[in-house]
């Protein structure tokens, strides 16, 4: 079962020591001092500074991203992985949850959560089928965070047949980014019927954007996802 969900300016002491005592003179609201502070030490000295810093994220980010979708295509969405291979896969995942750019995706009304994912790479055996019926085409996740709610599907082939199948999840956030998430009706085909209530997991999403996610389970296992 899816368990998926000021810098800061120096100022030099001459400087400092211009802003000390009083003019004694009617001063214009800009003097050429305060446009010289402002515009010619704040700006080199601060602003470009944090655009840089921006630009170097953005191109690490796109960077990590390329080299994880890679993998997890590499190794059909986790199941084929070597130890190497998933060793690889956790430390570029760790790498890129460090450049989360999106704060509180469960409760940020600018959050991109929100829309289907098409699992591209988890570690979990159960969910990627593995040793028993194969999953045909994407594995989907639906979140949405205005009604917290989230759905799985598939479609699993079971001999000749190919079955769809999903579950429906309530989702009760325990904080800006961690949910406890309930799993409540299971849907084989066209026969529906209600999940135990032991069905109950957690969900970390830890990474969020436009077109990413990132998501740890609490039996350790980590998901990757794309925005479909």
């Amino acid at each position: 079962m899816l368990s998926f969900l000021v810098a800061a300016l120096c100022f030099s002491s001459q400087r400092t020591e211009a802003f000390s005592s009083p003019p004694t003179t009617t001063a214009s609201p800009l003097s050429s001092t305060a446009l010289n502070l402002f515009f010619g030490d704040y700006l080199p000295l601060g602003i470009p500074v944090l655009v840089a810093k921006d630009k170097w994220d953005n191109s690490r980010r796109t960077q990590l991203k390329e080299q994880i979708l890679s993998l997890a295509s590499e190794t059909k969405r986790g199941l084929t992985k070597t130890d190497e291979q998933a060793e690889e896969m956790q430390g570029l995942f760790a790498q890129l949850e460090k450049l989360n750019p999106t704060v509180n995706p469960l409760t940020n009304k600018f959050s991109k959560v929100n829309g289907d994912w098409s699992l591209d790479y988890t570690t979990s055996d159960s969910i990627l089928g593995k040793g028993g019926f194969p999953r045909i085409g994407p594995i989907v996740q639906n979140i949405d965070t205005t009604t917290l709610s989230a759905k799985n599907s598939e479609v699993v082939r079971y001999g000749i047949f190919d079955v769809p199948r999903s579950i429906s999840v309530e989702l009760s956030p325990v904080n800006g980014r961690r949910t406890i998430a309930d799993f409540k009706r299971f849907q084989l085909g066209p026969v529906g019927f209600d999940a135990p209530d032991s069905f109950v997991g957690e969900l970390d999403i830890t990474y969020v954007d436009d077109e990413v996610r990132l998501s740890r389970g609490d039996k350790g296992n980590i998901f990757v996802l794309t925005r479909m």
